[in-house]
């Protein structure tokens, strides 16, 4: 006979059941919340996914061609590019504007028609005075112009030699590097370049000589002041066709040739201040008739001033100060008729007669600090007595320093005062070293 299960039984089974099923319970909530979340898209609980990968960029635009207006300026083109990559300041943004192809544009280039073509442009002039702009050198630059006539770098800090190649631009007739950094001899290329009438080079570190070659140059301005060029200035000096030129603040030593006398047709204003130069004024000076403007202060010259300056009839500036000159002052120096300013100061001078009296009263005359016992501000007598009593330098042809020999042209304008107005002197001018 079968036993049935007592209700007692049944009722704990049942009771396991539910504790197994209230146990079991939040597995299949778990299981039924994840095959929902899959079926709508929604990412499970506690699962990370990575970020989406990045968009591909937009294609950058392409860069539109350089226009170039003329065949012959696509030639120069990459050379003032190349040139550009070479600066390293550019203080003012200069090069900025040195973008597009027409390098007529960019500021500092000029064009104009080209010499042996009407038809076509080309970069005929650069003017980069005081752009302040600093590159290891010009190689490559100015001599791959062909056309170049004009160039001008006042201001810069252009460094280096000048390379020899610019001797092959046959048309450059300016050439200006004053106040840069360039260093070494002076640059013999310019000899070779015939129809050169302006050149510039002061304010560097040239040194050296210059060579006696380029006073048969066709040159008009020739300014070297202020460099380092050691050497007695050639007899070739007398050669040159310039009229001004500027040779002061270096170290030339010796005479002043006589040949100068040879530069009588042309030489308008000289500037030998501030060198190491000796011996006698030469005589020949009295025939320079063109001549405005002679400085030869602060030197070791001396002797007597000679009476052929008086035939200076143009003369305006002239400067003997802080020499060894000694003596009396030339009265036909002081009739000169266009004398602005005559500096004699600081010298050893005795003597003054009344016209150059009158040109102290006037203030065109300065003779401070000399041995002129009855005028005010003068050496005093033991500095001159010690000067006396040494050995003087006897200069030659002594007598003719007395002679005053003029033509009736040169005669005619002495003595008659001039009150022409002061005019800023070229050679002058090239003592500022940002002109």
């Amino acid at each position: 006979m079968a036993i049935l299960p007592s209700s007692s039984s049944s009722s704990s089974s049942l009771n396991r059941l539910i504790r197994i099923l209230l146990l079991l319970l939040p597995f299949f909530l778990c299981v039924a919340c994840q095959r929902k979340s899959r079926r709508h898209g929604t990412p499970p609980p506690n699962i990370v996914f990575p970020p989406p990968p990045p968009s591909s960029p937009p294609p950058l635009p392409e860069t539109p061609p350089v226009i170039i207006p003329e065949p012959r300026l696509a030639r120069v083109y990459p050379v003032v590019q190349k040139f550009k990559t070479t600066i390293t300041s550019d203080p003012l943004g200069v090069t900025s504007t040195w973008v597009g192809g027409d390098v007529c544009q960019y500021k500092g280039f000029y064009c104009e028609n080209a010499p042996d073509n009407n038809t076509a442009r080309t970069i005929a002039a650069i003017d980069f005075n005081g752009f302040q702009l600093a590159a290891p050198s010009l190689d490559g630059f100015i001599d791959a112009l062909p056309d170049l006539a004009i160039f001008h770098a006042n201001t810069n800090l252009f460094s280096g030699t000048i390379s020899p190649k610019i001797a092959t631009l046959p048309y450059l007739y300016e050439l200006d590097f004053s106040n840069n950094k360039f260093t070494g001899e002076f640059p013999r290329a310019v000899l070779a370049m015939s129809e050169l009438s302006f050149l510039d080079i002061r304010y560097n570190s040239f040194s050296g000589t210059v060579p006696p070659e380029v006073f048969t140059q066709s040159l008009d301005v020739f300014f070297v002041n202020n460099n380092n060029f050691n050497q007695q200035i050639p007899d070739d000096f007398g050669k040159t066709p310039a009229r001004y030129i500027t040779f002061a603040n270096n170290k030339f030593t010796g005479q002043i040739p006589h040949s100068i006398g040879n530069t009588s047709s042309t030489l308008t204003e000289i500037l030998f201040l501030n060198n190491l130069l000796s011996g006698c004024l030469p005589i020949e000076i009295g025939s320079l008739r063109q001549l405005t403007v002679l400085d030869v202060g602060d030197n070791v010259l001396t002797g007597l001033l000679p009476c052929s300056l008086g035939c200076l009839s143009k003369a305006e500036q002239l400067n003997f100060a802080r020499n060894f000159f000694y003596g009396r002052v030339p009265e036909e120096l002081c009739a000169l008729g266009n004398l602005q300013n005559l500096s004699l100061s600081d010298n050893y001078f005795t003597r003054v007669g009344p016209k150059c009296r009158k040109l102290i009263g006037d203030g065109i005359l300065d003779v401070r600090n000399n041995c002129i016992r009855d005028l005010p501000n003068q050496r005093s007598r033991i500095d001159c007595v010690s000067f006396f009593v040494k050995p003087k330098l006897i200069c030659l042809d002594l007598i003719s320093y007395d002679e005053i020999n003029c033509t009736d042209a040169q005669l005619q304008s002495s003595g008659k005062r001039s009150r022409k107005p002061t005019i800023p002197k070229v050679t002058y001018s090239a003592l500022d070293k940002h002109r």
